[in-house]
């Protein structure tokens, strides 16, 4: 059954997808005037600074009471870096990848994370239920019809987004270990601080940098940064000490739904019957997999006429 510290991270990770999808808007309007490792240099950058009046008032309370591990210490240093290689690699692929495909095809391509999350579980052995996949298969179906309307050949721009899956996939599941032995605030810290490290020593090989462009996406920049990668990714880390990595990636997948709702009220974009007919379907799949994750509904599920009719 669902603790209440189960449910707690389950709001966390929804109030995630939610900051993520409503950013959306901001970061269209930051790319009409920087290029994209410069957006997301900065933005990171932003994201890292934001936290260190927090990461400091935390550190300085336990160190009163219990004292805490220090901020240089090499075993947060060296998950923090692993953590930002893959957060840059998972955004700089998105990012590339959007420009040479449409916009509905990146969103249906990224959220296949949900099914590679429980794939990559496997490999390390964990305890995926037929009520996360089957909640898994609804969340990836409704995202074709939220996001898909064309035809899914395979573009180069859909290759880099589809290996942009994989990265943010991976994500999940090095946040879910990581997270277990470190100070949530601090891995957070230096995966922003690498991820803006690496944007920007790629923007200065591959891009021009202006500050007229810097300046016409000011607001963009901090938006993002604050709010997107300081709150957001911050509370992705929290909510995944408690939160299994295959339910997470469900959960966190609604971003796109509520990067439709953002554009729809903001931008006045027009929810079409499909793409109400896919939110339901990606939130049902939120739910079942949250539901149907007992020992009990899994051996109901398994010992049914038709589940065994499935497997043979």
């Amino acid at each position: 059954m669902q603790t209440t510290s189960n449910w707690r991270a389950n709001f966390l990770l929804l109030l995630t997808a939610m900051i993520w999808g409503s950013s959306f808007v901001a970061q269209r309007q930051g790319m009409e005037h920087v290029s994209p490792f410069t957006f997301n240099g900065l933005r990171f950058l932003v994201g890292a600074v934001s936290l260190l009046p927090i990461l400091f008032h935390s550190r300085s309370k336990e160190y009163n009471s219990t004292g805490t591990m220090p901020l240089l210490s090499w075993p947060i240093i060296a998950g923090g870096f692993s953590l930002g290689l893959v957060l840059f690699a998972g955004a700089s692929l998105q990012q590339i990848g959007i420009v040479e495909t449409t916009a509905g095809k990146a969103g249906f391509i990224t959220g296949l994370y949900v099914i590679i999350v429980p794939l990559l579980g496997l490999f390390g052995k964990q305890n995926t239920r037929f009520g996360t996949w089957l909640g898994a298969l609804l969340a990836v179906i409704g995202m074709y019809f939220l996001s898909v309307t064309d035809d899914l050949s395979l573009s180069r721009g859909d290759l880099l987004v589809l290996c942009s899956a994989l990265f943010w996939a991976m994500h999940v599941q090095l946040i879910s270990r990581l997270c277990q032995k470190h100070d949530a605030l601090q891995l957070s810290f230096y995966q922003f601080l690498f991820c803006a490290l690496f944007s920007l020593l790629t923007a200065l090989q591959w891009e021009t940098i202006s500050l007229a462009g810097i300046r016409g996406a000011l607001f963009p920049i901090f938006y993002t940064g604050i709010f997107s990668v300081g709150i957001a990714y911050t509370l992705q880390v929290v909510a995944q000490k408690k939160a299994h990595p295959a339910h997470a990636a469900i959960i966190l997948s609604l971003e796109s739904v509520f990067a439709v709702l953002a554009g729809y009220f903001i931008l006045g974009e027009i929810l079409t019957p499909r793409g109400l007919f896919g939110c339901s379907l990606m939130l049902a799949g939120m739910l079942l997999s949250q539901l149907l994750t007992s020992r009990n509904s899994d051996q109901i599920l398994r010992g049914s006429r038709w589940y065994r009719k499935i497997l043979n």
